[in-house]
């Protein structure tokens, strides 16, 4: 975190990283998530503290949702999901971030979203699978979100 965010009082975006760190620049920051049922789960979290995509300017909102996509290229590209849910909801940490979600026709909440009531459990040998594409996802993520031409 740089010493020119906007810190705001007891907001654990602004006091932590959020997860691992995959990619930071002046702007934002890409973690991975640590989440046993949800591997590749990665968040796009603004530094400064704002709570909606309007408190950017034209061209920061722009940087902010190639940043989105690039992640999300990484994710298709080597968890190989159903589907890709993004979310950026705020309600419980007012503080501007993008869910990235990798989503399988086999997890817990499928096809419902992950903050639902769990309708099965994913299989144990799949998760390692998952979880074992990690480190890939991880170069994936700094290789593409490097790319902000």
């Amino acid at each position: 975190m740089t010493t020119a965010n906007l810190k705001a009082a007891a907001c654990e975006l602004c006091e932590q990283h959020g997860g691992e760190v995959l990619y930071s620049n002046d702007s934002l920051r890409v973690v991975l998530i640590d989440d046993a049922h949800y591997p590749g789960f990665c968040r796009v979290i603004w530094h400064d503290h704002v709570a909606e995509m309007t408190d950017l300017q034209p061209a920061q909102r722009s940087l902010l949702m190639r940043t989105v996509c690039q992640v999300e290229t990484a994710l298709r590209e080597v968890m190989q999901p159903h589907k890709i849910n993004l979310a950026s909801l705020g309600n419980m940490v007012p503080h501007l971030h993008w869910h990235l979600i990798p989503r399988y026709t086999d997890d817990a909440h499928f096809p419902q979203p992950i903050w639902a009531t769990a309708s099965r459990v994913t299989d144990a040998d799949v998760l390692a699978q998952r979880r074992a594409l990690l480190p890939a996802l991880r170069e994936a993520v700094a290789r593409h979100a490097a790319c902000q031409g």
